[in-house]
């Protein structure tokens, strides 16, 4: 990104009326609320994932009681007409075109990282370097080496009071929320299996153009790192532990696909003339195994035609089995295995009471959250992380070993499936 352009944006005073939920205080004009101090973001991407954070900051403050009030001070991207359009969608104060300007501005205090993989690295250690606050969109980075570097630089930041967070925002679903605390409190005994699918269908069409995300220089891997990463996190979440070794397969179905004209957005994009070369898998299954002796299955695809985000995780124990559908992501299916055989069963918990995580602060039970709401939900746990002073989770650590899986299962399909441990 080369040149910059401060442009202060004003906004209506119906779009703050219009803002006001919940009966949260109203903001003042500089965004901040009476008695709370600004955590002023600045963003760096503006497309799919930069309307989804921008979702998250916006209503995090206004929704939950925080202890700093988010401010949108700023959003950069390369284009200037773009970027400001999304400024004036999702309620940014200015935009900037060179992400060096906007991590050199004094009137930011963190960070938010929504571009792709290769960029990642990049902006977060000059973002640590600035003293700023950091939120790194997933995968981490496009290698273990770059992921290593930000780790590092997240631990000297963190001595001198910065913190730095990965995005993985399923664990943020209230219903995976409640599975990992039923898991900590015993209630399915020592786990056996963990099975997870992360099916997805935008690539089925052969003529779809080559996105960055389809290449290997920007994106760093395909459905891997894409889907995969997210249902790593989310088995590791869930079970307590980090996986200790995979075998692998991974295939690219498509290899030349017609070239992009114009901006993309990785999911969508016009053809033009020419072809190029695909350069990351379209889809990879593997097999893998917890330290404590529990199997797991993984698959992430592209080419699940029919399928357009559907991610399922099921975990059996000794003593119960969970089950959690995205598609149904308000409820949550429990088995107790402990119950009389002429009762037992899957039953449908549906996630949406008081008693529930972060439900406390939306609707009465039965009415049910959102994708967004994820994001909303990873703000409000950045918000108090930053006001703690305690590392948030996942963390910078989190995500290089969510990253040394994906280099594993990259060796091992490269192997003819060959069993590969972790690296620590």
């Amino acid at each position: 990104m080369t040149g910059s352009t401060r442009t202060p944006h004003v906004r209506h005073p119906d779009q703050d009326e219009e803002d006001t939920r919940m009966g949260q205080p109203q903001a003042q004009s500089d965004g901040t609320e009476a008695g709370k101090p600004p955590l002023r973001v600045g963003m760096v991407g503006y497309a799919f994932m930069g309307a989804a954070h921008s979702q998250g900051w916006r209503t995090a403050g206004r929704v939950f009681d925080l202890p700093l009030n988010p401010v949108q001070a700023a959003i950069c991207g390369r284009d200037a007409t773009a970027v400001r359009a999304a400024a004036d969608r999702h309620g940014w104060a200015s935009t900037e075109t060179d992400w060096r300007a906007l991590v050199e501005r004094d009137d930011i205090d963190l960070v938010d990282i929504c571009t792709p993989g290769d960029s990642h690295a990049e902006i977060a250690l000059a973002a640590l370097a600035a003293g700023k606050h950091v939120l790194c969109e997933k995968p981490l980075a496009n290698t273990v080496e770059e992921a290593t570097t930000m780790v590092r630089a997240a631990e000297e930041a963190y001595r001198r009071g910065q913190v730095a967070m990965v995005g993985f925002n399923y664990r943020r679903v209230p219903a995976t929320a409640l599975a990992r605390r039923m898991v900590a409190e015993g209630r399915l005994g020592a786990l056996r299996h963990v099975r997870v699918t992360y099916l997805q269908d935008w690539l089925v069409d052969p003529q779809f153009p080559l996105t960055w995300r389809l290449r290997k220089e920007q994106a760093g891997s395909g459905s891997l790192g894409d889907l995969g990463a997210h249902i790593i996190d989310l088995a590791q979440y869930l079970v307590g532990e980090r996986l200790a070794g995979v075998s692998a397969l991974t295939e690219t179905f498509v290899r030349q696909r017609p070239l992009p004209t114009g901006a993309t957005s990785g999911l969508s994009a016009v053809s033009a003339a020419g072809t190029g070369e695909v350069t990351v898998d379209d889809a990879a299954l593997f097999t893998a195994r917890f330290p404590s002796g529990a199997l797991a299955s993984f698959e992430a695809t592209r080419y699940a035609t029919g399928r357009k985000n559907a991610l399922r995780i099921e975990l059996n124990g000794e003593r119960g089995s969970l089950a959690f559908d995205l598609e149904r992501l308000n409820e949550l299916s429990f088995h107790d295995g402990t119950e009389p055989g002429a009762e037992a069963g899957f039953r449908r918990i549906l996630v949406t009471e008081p008693d529930h995580p972060y439900l406390d602060a939306w609707w009465p039970p039965g009415h049910g959250l959102g994708y967004e709401h994820t994001f909303v939900h990873q703000a409000r746990d950045l918000v108090h992380a930053i006001a703690e002073g305690r590392r948030p989770e996942p963390s910078f650590a989190d995500g290089l070993q969510v990253q040394r899986v994906l280099a594993a299962v990259e060796e091992s399909a490269e192997k003819n499936s060959v069993y590969t441990p972790i690296a620590v």
